[in-house]
């Protein structure tokens, strides 16, 4: 493909704080960013040329945006798969592509892929019912986590379930069609952030050890306790998933570190993540500017590390910390502009680099 210029167009669907860098990262390369979301004042808008708010099944909408943008990326995987085809259908140049999205929206799928790719995954059972359920857990043991298919982050639609008890009205508090996974007794949880441009060059950040609490990710440090080989194979593991999607842009997959060192994939993102935030200031290129390098046919940047990171996630009233945070010249500040704080959301991370 010929490389995007500066002064080209960058369309994102989406318009949250991945959005919101992603197009701070575009502008820094001299490019436009315009902003398809179904929310109004959303955070990406606000740093953004323009933006479209429309539903993402807005064919007519789509259509139009198609013919304003060069090339079109998404900061979420929940942009329905059918959006970019549509967008594609219209004209468009859309990466990742929307096989890779489609894969990453239903677990089932997704860890059906892991398996067929000979990456491994927990043991895990599509649900539509509480039979099924029932019979699941009597095959994969308790215990087990039972999840929705669709639509789940940051431990939502989740139910751990620890006995036959514990499985009794479980589907119904679900609501949805399901997976259930059985659970992994894990040292840690990693995560390998990957890139893939145009012209098939894959360059791979330095594995980041997670920390979660309650389903949301708190803290990011690096480099990961973890040895050479572990995150050698984290490595294949992503080089195959992109190179089987024939993948352009950042990649994430995260993993469950077991006792003797081999790695099970919890689950893949298509996109930039969380846990590479803190590659902004601790990485010679941010996963943002090259997320943007690669869409726009680019070439990959370097990603060596510069110091040893901590990075920690500003949760709902965490936020409010701030002049607090400002004040210490050792951290690095990032508030996502969402206009309204509550319990569980995402409201900026803060990173810290010990040189």
């Amino acid at each position: 493909m010929i490389a995007l210029a500066p002064g080209g167009t960058i369309g994102i669907l989406g318009g949250g704080q991945l959005g919101r860098m992603l197009s701070i990262a575009a502008a820094q390369l001299g490019f436009d960013v315009a902003i398809f979301t179904d929310e109004p004042d959303s955070p990406a808008s606000r740093v953004s040329a323009r933006t479209m708010v429309a539903n993402y099944l807005d064919h007519a909408a789509l259509a139009d945006f198609a013919r304003r943008v060069d090339v079109v990326t998404t900061e979420f995987e929940n942009v329905p798969a059918e959006t970019a085809q549509a967008l594609i259908d219209a004209g468009a140049r859309v990466a990742p592509n929307p096989h890779a999205l489609a894969v990453a929206q239903d677990r089932f799928d997704e860890k059906s892929y892991f398996a067929s790719a000979g990456i491994a995954a927990p043991p895990f059972r599509a649900v539509a019912s509480q039979g099924e359920l029932d019979a699941a857990l009597a095959e994969i043991g308790a215990p087990a986590i039972l999840k929705t298919r669709r639509l789940g982050y940051d431990g939502r639609g989740q139910i751990r379930i620890d006995s036959a008890d514990d499985a009794r009205g479980a589907y119904a508090k679900l609501g949805a069609p399901g997976i259930l996974e059985g659970f992994c007794a894990f040292e840690c949880e990693v995560s390998i952030i990957a890139a893939r441009g145009a012209d098939g060059a894959v360059a791979f950040y330095d594995l980041n050890e997670n920390e979660h609490k309650g389903g949301i990710l708190s803290r990011t440090t690096l480099p990961a306790r973890v040895s050479a080989d572990v995150e050698a194979q984290a490595q294949d593991a992503a080089r195959r998933v992109l190179e089987a999607f024939d993948y352009v842009g950042v990649l994430t997959i995260e993993f469950f570190v077991m006792a003797d060192g081999s790695l099970i994939a919890n689950e893949m993102a298509p996109r930039v993540h969380n846990s590479g935030h803190w590659t902004v200031e601790g990485a010679l290129t941010s996963q943002f500017e090259q997320h943007i390098r690669a869409i726009a046919g680019w070439p990959l940047g370097p990603t060596t590390r510069a110091a040893s990171i901590e990075m920690v996630n500003l949760i709902g009233a965490d936020a409010g910390a701030w002049p607090a945070l400002a004040a210490d010249p050792d951290a690095r500040v990032h508030l996502y502009g969402k206009r309204n704080t509550r319990a569980g959301r995402k409201m900026g991370h803060v990173t810290k680099l010990k040189y």
